[in-house]
């Protein structure tokens, strides 16, 4: 690593408050090329930030995300090429190390006055963990990131029984789909009890009206 790098470092490493002054230092002992590179550093917010403070100051932390987050894809690789794979525990022990991830991002942001959102720590995190190449460098994010979905394992050869099984599952599903005559009969008897409840309940309100016509009339009559 050159020195710049390890500079460079250092300014996403530092508080975040004190990022846009300390950029501007480090750029003034620079010239040309050095120095435009440093100019153009974008200032992280706040959810990378915290991120970034998990790999420059809990790197054990951060090391079990990315292997277990490495273990996770690995396990869906190999189910999707038909071999066995443990992918309920893989996602178990995923889950456990981004919430280890996401508490003491949140910590060490705290102590620096910050509050990060925690489900967008999370996405970040699970985007870091489980992306087949590095999104960004490793304590230099600068903005919160989006876990992908199945198009980051395009390319991965799934294996035909894999295929017969996802078609046969889509085949039942649309053998079990309500058809359009299904629904309209539903939605038909729906309405005709609708109209009978208020039908019913028309009926015995007149009932009960007549009910305190009648017990009127009684009073009256008593009174007399």
């Amino acid at each position: 690593m050159s020195s710049l790098d390890a500079k460079i470092d250092a300014l996403y490493h530092a508080p975040l408050g004190e990022f846009v002054a300390a950029r501007t230092a480090l750029a003034k002992t620079l010239s040309g090329d050095d120095a435009t590179r440093v100019k153009a550093l974008i200032k992280p917010t706040v959810v990378p930030w915290a991120v970034n403070q998990v790999y420059w100051r809990a790197r054990a932390v951060y090391d079990r995300l990315i292997r277990s987050g490495e273990k996770l894809r690995e396990a869906q690789v190999a189910a999707l090429g038909g071999k066995n794979a443990d992918i309920r525990a893989a996602t178990d022990a995923h889950r456990k190390a981004i919430a280890e991830a996401v508490q003491q991002a949140e910590k060490i942001a705290a102590a620096d006055g910050a509050r990060p959102a925690a489900d967008a720590l999370l996405r970040t995190f699970e985007a870091v963990s489980l992306a087949s190449e590095p999104l960004e460098a490793p304590g230099r994010l600068t903005r919160p990131l989006q876990p992908a979905g199945f198009e980051a394992l395009a390319g991965v050869r799934v294996a035909p029984q894999i295929i017969k099984k996802v078609e046969a599952k889509r085949e039942e599903q649309e053998r079990n789909k309500p058809t359009a005559a299904a629904i309209r009969k539903a939605e038909a008897s729906r309405t005709k009890h609708e109209a009978e409840i208020k039908k019913a309940e028309a009926a015995l309100e007149r009932a009960r009206r007549k009910m305190a016509e009648a017990a009127a009339v009684l009073k009256t009559k008593k009174e007399r």
